[in-house]
């Protein structure tokens, strides 16, 4: 059984800096794309960003780009890089790994249970 498992997420300061950490582990034969996306209070999950495979290729929402960066080790491990966070940002944020490279929840097939990123001002 597939299973991710997410860290680093807390409570920050606007203008500072966090890192999550995502690795996946168990039958991983179907992910190829590993992704972030994060859920605010009252409101649907919505992309954050995404890489491919071999980490060619990355995805970003427009309101992150430029602040957060997203990469991966290997086939199993990727990152989400924070800077100049800001309140904005807080949500609870999830890994998500499928086969396809793409920017729909819907196309991904495996989840973490989540992690909650709080900015404060």
């Amino acid at each position: 059984q597939v299973r991710l498992v997410e860290s680093g997420g807390g409570l920050v300061q606007a203008g500072g800096s966090m890192r999550l950490s995502c690795a996946a582990s168990g039958g991983t034969f179907s992910i190829n794309a590993m992704g972030w996306f994060r859920q605010a209070a009252g409101k649907e999950r919505e992309f954050v960003a995404a890489i491919s495979r071999n980490g060619a290729t990355t995805y970003y929402q427009d309101s992150v780009k430029g602040r957060f960066t997203i990469s991966r080790a290997n086939a199993k491990t990727a990152f989400l890089q924070m800077n100049s966070l800001k309140p904005e940002d807080t949500a609870v944020y999830y890994c998500a790994g499928g086969w396809r490279l793409t920017t729909a929840r819907q196309d991904y097939d495996y989840w973490g249970q989540g992690t909650q990123v709080t900015v404060s001002s």
